[in-house]
């Protein structure tokens, strides 16, 4: 479900109205999370610490309005709840785009992600969701990059963030960390409120499920 936000009563209209013009009104920034805890929980319990991962990231998303924003029709909408549209990995190293509904309980959440990821993995189709109340997932578990760019079609009007991990390193001290990016319409979503996101995710990450 989303509602119409209506424009002349938001704080933000002079600065939506600016930003939208852009002919890249897209930026991100890449961030060092720590990622002990969050590790150890998906390996004691057994489940992809990719999909955990996410989840913690789709919990952050969903706690927070500017990510819950998209633009439609030149007119923005709020939704109730923002879903994962994510790239996964074929054992033919090609990769497919799968859609995971997301669920506040984890174990609904895993239960869901892991039908997907199969259906995903058993079909030689690239497929690709067309909603709007997605993140964009993916992961590049080879790199500990510093930053990340994204292929994009200028033509096709986009608004949905997008959100990058990258490899997991371990220091001596036993701590993990791996980048993360993430990339905002800036029409929507401020430097403040990818801070925000930011300081949420990695409380979540540091507290298990």
């Amino acid at each position: 479900m989303k509602q119409k936000l209506e424009l002349d009563s938001w704080n933000r209209k002079d600065h939506f109205l600016f930003f939208k013009q852009f002919d890249e009104p897209f930026y991100g920034v890449t961030v060092k999370i720590d990622c002990t805890a969050a590790y150890n929980f998906a390996k004691e319990k057994g489940v992809s610490f990719f999909l955990y991962t996410m989840h913690r990231a789709l919990a952050a998303a969903n706690d927070l309005q500017p990510l819950k924003l998209r633009i439609e029709n030149e007119e923005i909408f709020i939704y109730d709840r923002i879903d994962a549209g994510s790239t996964i990995a074929r054992s033919n190293d090609t990769f497919g785009f799968g859609y995971i509904t997301y669920a506040d309980v984890f174990d609904e959440f895993i239960a869901m992600a892991n039908q997907e990821v199969e259906k995903v993995q058993s079909s030689n189709e690239l497929i690709r969701s067309n909603v709007n109340n997605i993140i964009r997932f993916s992961a590049l578990p080879w790199i500990d990059f510093t930053s990340i760019s994204h292929a994009r079609m200028f033509s096709r009007p986009d608004s949905c963030p997008s959100i990058s991990f990258g490899k997991m390193t371990q220091k001596k001290n036993g701590k993990r960390s791996m980048p993360v990016s993430i990339h905002v319409h800036h029409a929507l979503v401020d430097g403040l409120h990818v801070g925000q996101f930011i300081d949420l995710f990695q409380d979540l990450m540091n507290s298990p499920v």
